[in-house]
C-alpha cells in the first residue's frame, strides 16, 4: 500500500495505523523501517500523538502546530491536559482510562485551547500501548479538528430554532422552554412565571397593499424594539424594595406572522407580569418607520399565569391566547390576564363566528338607515347604511356584537360587499319611488379589510352599473385611523375612487393620529366629526372649541362637515352656532329600515326646485 493510499483512508483507519506503525517503530528502532512511521504521522491532516501514561507528550505530529498555533518545541514543554477546557477534562480523563485498561479509547469529542486563546472543537480516539508485561506505557491519540463541522451543525440547530427573519427564538424552541418552566414549577412550588402572548395590530394593510418586504422591515423594528425593552438575563438578585421588576429571565419569541410569545420567568406576583406587557406596549407608542412610509402600531396582550393545573405548554399558551382575543376585542392596546370566564367566551365567540358565517349564507343580514340632516332647516339629506343581524328570525343584533368577529375573521369582506350591492339597490329604488325628492346620498362605511382589499374599486364599479345610479350620490366612509396608516396608498386608492365618481369622507375625525392639513393630500369631500366631541359639548368649554376650530378648518379646506351623536337640542345649536352644516343622531333619528326611511320621505314636503346642497 503506497503512503498516497494510506493517507487517504478514513481517519480511523488512520489512527490504527499509526498504531501499528509505532508499535513498529519500537520494536526496529534505529532501523530503516522506522522511518515508515515517521512519514505518515509527519504527512497525516489529522493531530496524532504519543503520550506516556504520565501525561508527557512523547511524539506530536506537525499537524499539532498548523491546527493548534503551537511550535514543536511549545508543545513538548508545556501538558496537553492543561490545554483542554476545564469542563471538558473529566471526560478526558475518563477516556483514557478507558484505553488504559480495555486498550482502546471510546470516540468524543473536547475543546482545546489554540496558541490565540479560542478553543478549537477534537474528534479524538486514543489506542494504548503495552509493553511485554501487558502494562500500558503509552497512548496513540488521533485527533481531527471539527470546529468548522461543529459550526455549521451548531448554525443549523441555531436556524432551526429560531425565526429567520428577526432571529428571535421560533415556537419550537419557545415551547421547549416553557416545558422547562412547567417541570421547574411542578417541582418547586415558590417558583412562578408567566406567558405573555402578542399580537400586534396594524400591519395588515401594509401586507395587503405595499407587499411583504415593508413588513419585514416593520417586524423587524417591532422586535428590536421589543428586545430592548426586555432583560436578557438577571443574574443579580434584588429584593422586592429594591426593584419592581420580576428577579428572572425573559425569554421573548415570534410564534407566526405579527405575534410574538415571551416568557417570564421568576415573578413574584401578577403585576410583576403586567408591567413587563406595558413596557412592550409602551415601546410601539412611536411610528414605525420603513422605506420612508410611517406605520402606527399597537399591541394586545394577554396573559397567563403558571398554575399546579397546567400539565403542559399546549394548555397555558392556549389560555394566553385566550386573553390576548380578550383585549383585543376590547378596543386593542390593552393587556388582560386570563380567568375561567375567559374561556367560556371564547366558546360563545366561536359559536357566534359558526352562525355568522350561516347568517352571510341565509342572506339573513339587514341594511339599516340612519338619517342625515341639514341643521339649519332639519330635511333628510343623506341616509348612512348600517348592517344589522336578524338572527333566526326572531332577535335583531346590532354590530357591536358581531362586526368584530367579522372583522377578524374576514368574513367582513363578503358582508361589505352585500351591504354595498343592497345600498345601491336600495337608492335606485327610491329615485324612482320619489322622483320629486332630491336624489338622496347614500354613505357606506367601508372596514380596513376591504379597504385593504385589492378589488375594493371593482366591487364599487360593479354595485353601481349593477344598480344604475348616479356615483355621486354613493358616499365611501373611510375612518382616519385607516387613511392616516398609510397615506400614500390611501391617497392611490382614493384617486381611483374618484375617478369613478363616488364622494369621499373621513369618518371619527379627532380620534386617530392625523391632522387636517395632512387631509389636502385626500381628494375627499366631507369631514364627520366623531360623536366623542360632539357628546362632550354640553358640558365642556374647551370640547366645544375644539368642535369650533375642526369646522372652520374644515370649510377653508373646503370640506362638509357633519356631526355625529347629536342627542340633545343643545349640542344641535352649538352646531349651527359654529356653521356645521349637517348632522345625524337619536336627536333626529335611530337606524331604521327601509320601510321607515320611505315614510320619513313622503311625510317630508317634496320640492323638485330644492337643490340638495349636500351633494353640492
Amino acid at each position: 500500500m503506497s503512503l498516497h493510499s494510506a493517507l487517504e483512508r478514513p481517519w480511523p483507519e488512520i489512527a490504527i495505523l499509526a498504531l501499528v506503525l509505532y508499535i513498529a517503530y519500537e520494536h526496529l528502532k534505529h532501523r530503516r523501517e522506522s522511518r515508515l512511521f515517521r512519514i505518515v504521522a509527519d504527512n497525516a491532516a489529522d493531530m496524532i500523538a504519543l503520550v506516556a501514561v504520565t501525561g508527557k507528550r512523547v511524539y506530536n505530529s506537525p499537524a499539532y502546530e498548523k491546527v493548534l498555533g503551537y511550535s514543536a518545541k511549545e508543545l513538548r514543554t508545556t501538558s496537553s491536559f492543561e490545554q483542554i477546557h476545564p469542563d471538558d477534562r473529566q471526560q478526558v480523563l475518563e477516556a483514557a482510562k478507558q484505553a488504559r485498561l480495555t486498550g482502546e479509547g471510546k470516540r468524543l469529542e473536547y475543546r482545546m485551547r489554540h496558541k490565540d486563546g479560542n478553543w478549537r472543537v477534537l474528534e479524538s480516539t486514543a489506542n494504548a500501548i503495552r509493553n511485554r508485561k501487558g502494562q500500558v506505557t503509552h497512548l496513540v491519540i488521533v485527533n481531527r479538528d471539527i470546529t468548522e463541522r461543529k459550526r455549521v451543525e451548531q448554525q443549523l440547530e441555531h436556524d432551526a430554532l429560531h425565526d429567520t427573519l428577526t432571529g428571535l427564538p421560533n415556537r419550537r424552541l419557545f415551547v421547549d422552554r416553557l416545558h422547562h418552566a412547567i417541570e421547574r414549577a411542578q417541582r418547586n412550588p415558590e417558583f412562578k412565571f408567566a406567558v405573555l402572548f402578542i399580537d400586534v395590530q396594524g400591519l395588515k394593510i401594509f401586507n395587503d397593499t405595499m407587499g411583504l418586504s415593508i413588513v419585514d422591515q416593520l417586524l423587524i423594528e417591532i422586535s428590536n424594539r421589543f428586545r430592548t425593552n426586555l432583560r436578557r438575563d438577571d443574574t443579580v438578585a434584588r429584593s422586592t424594595e429594591a426593584s419592581a421588576e420580576p428577579n428572572g429571565e425573559e425569554i421573548l419569541a415570534r410564534m407566526d406572522g405579527q405575534q410574538f410569545t415571551v416568557l417570564v420567568e421568576g415573578i413574584k406576583t401578577p403585576s410583576d407580569a403586567m408591567r413587563v406587557a406595558i413596557r412592550l406596549q409602551e415601546s410601539l407608542s412611536a411610528p414605525l418607520s420603513a422605506n420612508g412610509v410611517d406605520a402606527f402600531t399597537s399591541a394586545s396582550i394577554g396573559i397567563a399565569l403558571s398554575s399546579p393545573l397546567y400539565s403542559g405548554h399546549a394548555e397555558m399558551m392556549r389560555d394566553a391566547d385566550i386573553a390576548m382575543c380578550r383585549a383585543k376585542a376590547s378596543g386593542g392596546s390593552g393587556c388582560q390576564v386570563f380567568d375561567t370566564e375567559m374561556h367560556a367566551l371564547v366558546v360563545q365567540r366561536l359559536k357566534a363566528e359558526t352562525e355568522l358565517r350561516k347568517a352571510i349564507d341565509r342572506a339573513d343580514l339587514r341594511v339599516f338607515y340612519q338619517p342625515i340632516v341639514e341643521l339649519c332647516s332639519g330635511h333628510i339629506c343623506a341616509v348612512e347604511a348600517l348592517v344589522r343581524w336578524w338572527r333566526n328570525d326572531l332577535e335583531l343584533i346590532g354590530p357591536e356584537d358581531f362586526i368584530q368577529v367579522a372583522e377578524e375573521t374576514g368574513l367582513i369582506v363578503p358582508i361589505g360587499r352585500f351591504v354595498l350591492r343592497e345600498v345601491c339597490r336600495q337608492a335606485s329604488d327610491w329615485q324612482s319611488l320619489f322622483p320629486n325628492y332630491p336624489p338622496l346620498t347614500t354613505m357606506v362605511n367601508i372596514s380596513p379589510r376591504q379597504f385593504a382589499q385589492s378589488d375594493l374599486v371593482h366591487d364599487v364599479r360593479s354595485a353601481l352599473e349593477e344598480s344604475g345610479i348616479s356615483p355621486d350620490t354613493l358616499e365611501l366612509e373611510i375612518t382616519e385611523t385607516i387613511a392616516m396608516n398609510d397615506t400614500k396608498y390611501t391617497a392611490r386608492i382614493f384617486s381611483r375612487l374618484k375617478e369613478i365618481g363616488v364622494r369621499l369622507s373621513i369618518d371619527d375625525f379627532g380620534t386617530g393620529h392625523s391632522s387636517l392639513n395632512r387631509l389636502r393630500s385626500f381628494p375627499v369631500d366631507v369631514l364627520k366629526i366623531d360623536r366623542s366631541f360632539v357628546q362632550g359639548m354640553d358640558y365642556d368649554a374647551d370640547t366645544r372649541e375644539v368642535v369650533r376650530l375642526i369646522v372652520t378648518l374644515a370649510h377653508h379646506l373646503n370640506l362638509k362637515v357633519i356631526a355625529e351623536g347629536i342627542e340633545t337640542p343643545g349640542q344641535r345649536s352649538f352646531l349651527e352656532e359654529f356653521g356645521c352644516e349637517f348632522g345625524q343622531g337619536y336627536f333626529y333619528s335611530r337606524p331604521v329600515d327601509r320601510e321607515m326611511i320611505e315614510k320619513l320621505l313622503r311625510n317630508a314636503s317634496p320640492r323638485s326646485d330644492r337643490i340638495n346642497r349636500y351633494a353640492d
